[in-house]
């Protein structure tokens, strides 16, 4: 049977970028996954699978979002309500956050318990953005998990990115990456994933990561 697997448009995002990546990785998989790119809430709504990516400033993406009517309550019902398989990425994910301190504090989903905010690196000379190959350290819960834990010691994965997810709970926190101490890669609750790196640019190790998320029935 197709499953179908929504990427939302809301005019941010790698979003042809992410379609040709999950493509890749239903079709490397032998999966049966129809991927649409969409701004239509009735699509996002009877998905299978949704995915949110993310480019620019926190604000900017929520104001994005929510200025696509319906879309919002489509999202909440098919993540939240019916627990269909969600993954953030980026800014996708760091909207995930209860809010985010980028210029200024704004009110984010709130299914993951944290706040979006700047990276400091202890290291003077690293520069901000985040921009490059960094690799991904699993915690015991990442280690554990069906999509996360489906990358190995020694992977790397594709950043570019100003601000991370400080999270309240460490049961969320499934990989970190190490920029001038830890940064937050992957966070998860449920039958939702969100990364901070961009799969669809990771090549073989971001194929599997997609793959994974694409098998994954939580």
């Amino acid at each position: 049977m197709t499953e179908t697997a929504a990427i939302i448009d809301y005019g941010s995002g790698n979003l042809r970028s992410a379609e040709k990546a999950l493509a890749r990785a239903a079709l490397d998989a032998g999966l049966d996954t129809k991927i649409t790119v969409t701004s239509d809430p009735e699509t996002v709504r009877t998905a299978d699978r949704i995915i949110l990516p993310g480019v620019g400033a926190f604000a900017d993406c929520r104001k994005g979002l929510l200025a696509v009517s319906g879309m919002k309550e489509a999202i909440e019902e098919a993540a939240r309500c019916e627990a269909k398989p969600f993954l953030g990425i980026c800014v996708g994910m760091q909207l995930l956050a209860t809010e985010g301190h980028e210029h200024g504090t704004h009110k984010g989903m709130g299914w993951i318990d944290g706040t979006t905010e700047a990276l400091c690196p202890d290291e003077p000379t690293l520069k901000i953005p985040h921009m490059g190959w960094n690799d991904i350290r699993l915690t015991d819960h990442g280690k554990n998990h069906p999509v996360a834990g489906a990358l190995a010691p020694g992977d790397h994965a594709y950043f570019v990115h100003s601000y991370h997810m400080r999270l309240t709970s460490a049961e969320s926190l499934l990989a970190t990456t190490e920029y001038g101490g830890d940064v937050t890669a992957i966070v998860g609750a449920d039958n939702i994933i969100g990364t901070q790196f961009h799969p669809e640019k990771s090549q073989a190790v971001g194929l599997k990561f997609l793959t994974a998320f694409l098998r994954w029935r939580p």
